[in-house]
């Protein structure tokens, strides 16, 4: 782990009655960054942007989704089936913690996110979207080579769900992961439920949504990325209007953990332009 400065805690309460976890850090007043993680991670995955003083004049603020890390974990489906509760989950934290136009940075399951919280409630009131390494589509050519572990990390059975996330992980990675990093990651990943990841594949097909988006969009992709193919990013960029699209190379799934410095850069210029 870094060294990071401790957090701001809060918790947000959904309109289904979840508790969830909310910790920011930077600049209260700054412009708003609110980051999504993805599936079967948890807030932590952020470390390298909070913990970064070239981002300390943001107020960046990270969230553990439904069903993940110190949030509430129902198990019933509906939960996480169900679009507009993901997006009744980004509009409590924004409102509760008194986001002004935030900015939405969503990575992987973040991108559906993303396309719930536009289709419930539009883009009136962001800044602008990043969109990394994210899922907006359910065709198969979008994907890559780790449909199976996701399976696997869905099982009952704990050592067939251990051995899937550890392998995920590390395909997460185009160069093998620092051993801290790795093992932060994993034991977030062991947090959310076998039912809770069952229940969170569902289909996704916001092209349309992402058309109507009337904010500057940025839309950042490892080159190396096995999990999700770089043409999502490409069929991402080309759905929202005047979307910037940005490849990093020698990254995998997870840009901002493999090349923070130039993730970083991407984000600090891309706030500074919409603010």
């Amino acid at each position: 782990m870094l060294d990071t400065p401790p957090p701001r805690s809060h918790h947000a309460t959904t309109p289904d009655g979840l508790s969830i976890a909310v910790r920011e850090w930077g600049d209260p007043a700054g412009r708003p960054v609110l980051f999504i993680h993805g599936y079967a991670q948890s807030g932590l995955c952020w470390e390298r942007q909070v913990a970064d003083p070239a981002l300390t004049h943001l107020r960046l603020v990270t969230y553990d989704l439904r069903g993940h890390g110190a949030s509430s974990k129902p198990l019933d489906p509906p939960f996480y089936q169900e679009g507009r509760r993901w997006a009744d989950e980004v509009a409590a934290i924004i409102t509760q913690c008194a986001l002004e136009r935030p900015v939405l940075a969503g990575w992987s399951y973040g991108g559906r996110i993303i396309g719930d919280y536009l289709t419930a409630f539009g883009a009136s009131g962001l800044s602008g979207l990043v969109f990394v390494d994210a899922v907006t589509d359910s065709a198969r050519h979008f994907y890559g080579s780790c449909n199976h572990l996701m399976r696997m990390m869905a099982d009952a059975d704990p050592a067939t769900n251990i051995a899937g996330t550890r392998a995920f992980l590390k395909a997460c990675f185009h160069n093998p992961p620092e051993p801290d990093l790795y093992e932060t990651q994993l034991a977030a990943s062991m947090m959310a439920p076998s039912e809770v990841r069952a229940a969170m594949v569902r289909p996704a097909n916001y092209g349309s949504v992402l058309s109507a988006v009337d904010v500057p969009a940025l839309v950042i992709h490892g080159v190396e990325d096995q999990v999700i193919a770089p043409a999502m990013a490409e069929h991402i960029a080309a759905c929202i209007p005047g979307a910037r699209l940005e490849m990093i190379a020698g990254a995998g799934h997870a840009p901002f953990l493999e090349c923070p410095a130039e993730f970083n850069a991407l984000l600090a210029a891309f706030t500074h332009a919409v603010t």
